[in-house]
């Protein structure tokens, strides 16, 4: 049943540990990666000219290999995947694909493709999750609830965000708030936090960025960089999902080769653009940023995210959407001239970016929010952030009819990602909250003496006949004869929800179907139809 237990919070902390752990070993061989080839992680400066034009395109060889290996039919990864396997499969997802999103997410990040690392912490927190609730046999409706725990674990383990990686399970993967999923998913953001905190230390990743010092005075400027940045993000949906469609019957060789041949040109001229976001903060923050050169680099930063989503590079869109944010940010200081361009300035501003780019690309205004405090680690940007994320959302969506990336990406790729309301209604309960266990099951010569013992008995009469089962509804009452409407039975496992036992009784609009635990011929209760309706019509189980 859709209620809080103490038995999913301890599966939700266990499976939280587990994916946290997942993913610090995933960060940790991105580093160590980077720290053997560069100077410092995204610091991509440090190398020469042509080793930045040969390394993504090493890159996207190592990717096609480990492709080859988990085969090409598992490649789809990342965060639009993980929601539509939470719709089709309550989160249940390929362990190839995983595989390919573990080794290829860590080429793909330490080879310089502008691709964040929360699309690969996502993809691995629902795997490790969902993998735990399904080796355990839990009801279906608990199994997507502990893949959305792992989701949670994944993001606050990467970003060492708790809070913001609780909002965006609600608000961009589960696409909806619920009492009864709040808990273990907070409790698993708990875990993946402290297992963050406890081996790369409690910092958060953009501390370095000066104490906010915005004034009522630039405010309008604020609303500015909103309505500009809500412009921006409909471009930069438009054109991804565009090259998206282009691409899709082109093979994943050809693919992934130009994805690095493009990077590879580009980071030869502007490495800045190479890597998820450090790169191109580091550089914004620099005194000698030059207007010119920032316009330049956005407009690097957002090709380079387009191509390597696009031609479908394993790796996030988050990462790289606030490097593009913090950039447009300075872009706007610049422009200002208020006080010259000065640091103070371009870090206010860049925040800014940062939060109105993730809200309006996302469509996700609550997370960015609570994103860009908790990674900024600043209470103080709460509310010019909230007049920019305002400001970028409604120019988005009213203006430029602009719809959160992954949405826009499931629609394209025609893949499921959401079901009917009553549907979704269904899926919140598991058969096993709702059967009736008083069940009798007999053979079809059976005397007539033992079916009215059991008609005594008030029990739900289950016939085995031919192969098959058939439910005697009883019908009539203590002052009528007692009649038998035969119904035939469909079989329905234990892990299945009220989804699944409606649609199988739902063209006949009567009858049952009967629950079995592993084997079909276990029968452990009956659900009716006018069970499922007595739920729909009254929101509750008769």
């Amino acid at each position: 049943m859709p209620r809080t237990s103490w038995q999913l919070c301890l599966l939700a902390i266990i499976g939280g540990l587990i994916s946290a752990f997942l993913i610090v070993l995933f960060i940790g061989a991105i580093n160590t990666i980077q720290r053997l080839l560069l100077v410092d992680l995204d610091h991509y400066t440090s190398l020469s000219e042509l080793s930045r034009f040969l390394l993504p395109i090493f890159g996207a060889m190592m990717l096609l290999v480990i492709a080859w290996i988990t085969g090409y039919k598992y490649v789809r990864t990342g965060i639009p995947f993980v929601l539509h396997r939470l719709k089709v499969a309550y989160g249940v997802i390929p362990l190839r694909n995983t595989i390919n999103q573990f080794f290829g997410g860590i080429v793909a990040l330490a080879s310089g493709f502008s691709v964040g690392k929360e699309g690969p912490a996502v993809h691995l927190g629902a795997a490790c999750s969902g993998y735990l609730g399904s080796k355990l046999n839990l009801p279906s409706n608990a199994t997507r609830t502990l893949s959305a725990c792992g989701v949670a674990a994944g993001i606050a383990a990467c970003f060492n965000t708790p809070i913001a990686a609780v909002i965006f399970v609600m608000e961009v993967i589960l696409r909806e708030y619920k009492v009864h999923m709040f808990i273990p998913i907070m409790l698993a953001a708990i875990v993946g936090s402290m297992v963050t905190s406890t081996v790369f230390g409690p910092a958060h990743e953009f501390e370095f960025f000066s104490n906010i010092a915005l004034d009522y005075e630039h405010y309008p400027w604020v609303v500015v960089l909103g309505a500009t940045l809500g412009a921006l993000a409909s471009i930069f949906n438009r054109y991804l999902v565009e090259l998206l469609r282009k691409v899709q019957h082109i093979h994943i060789v050809k693919r992934f080769l130009i994805a690095g041949l493009i990077t590879g040109i580009i980071g030869f001229a502007i490495p800045h653009a190479m890597g998820t976001d450090l790169s191109a903060i580091n550089y914004i923050m620099g005194n000698d940023s030059h207007v010119l050169m920032l316009v330049a680099l956005l407009i690097a930063k957002c090709a380079l995210t387009i191509t390597a989503i696009g031609l479908g590079i394993p790796g996030g869109i988050i990462g790289p959407i606030l490097g593009i944010g913090a950039v447009a940010g300075a872009v706007t200081a610049g422009v200002m001239g208020v006080d010259g361009l000065n640091n103070q300035m371009t870090s206010d501003f860049a925040l800014m970016g940062m939060a109105g780019f993730m809200a309006a690309t996302l469509n996700a205004p609550l997370a960015a929010l609570l994103a860009v405090v908790e990674l900024s680690n600043q209470l103080d940007i709460i509310v010019p952030a909230m007049l920019v994320i305002s400001a970028s959302c409604l120019c988005s969506g009213q203006f430029f009819r602009n719809r959160s990336i992954f949405i826009m990406q499931l629609n394209m790729q025609k893949l499921a990602y959401r079901k009917p309301p009553l549907e979704d209604s269904l899926h919140r309960i598991g058969v096993l909250g709702a059967m009736k266990t008083n069940i009798s099951v007999f053979d079809a010569q059976l005397a007539d003496k033992a079916i009215e013992t059991m008609i005594e008995q008030d029990d739900f009469l289950i016939m085995y006949k031919d192969g098959e089962y058939y439910w005697n509804e009883i019908t009539g009452n203590q002052h009528q004869t007692k009649r038998f409407r035969q119904h035939k039975l469909t079989a329905i496992s234990s892990k299945d929800t009220l989804a699944e036992a409606y649609w199988a009784v739902n063209e006949q609009r009567c009858g049952a179907v009967y629950i079995y635990d592993k084997l079909p011929d276990n029968i452990v209760g009956i659900i009716t139809f006018e069970q499922i309706r007595s739920y729909l019509l009254e929101g509750k189980i008769s």
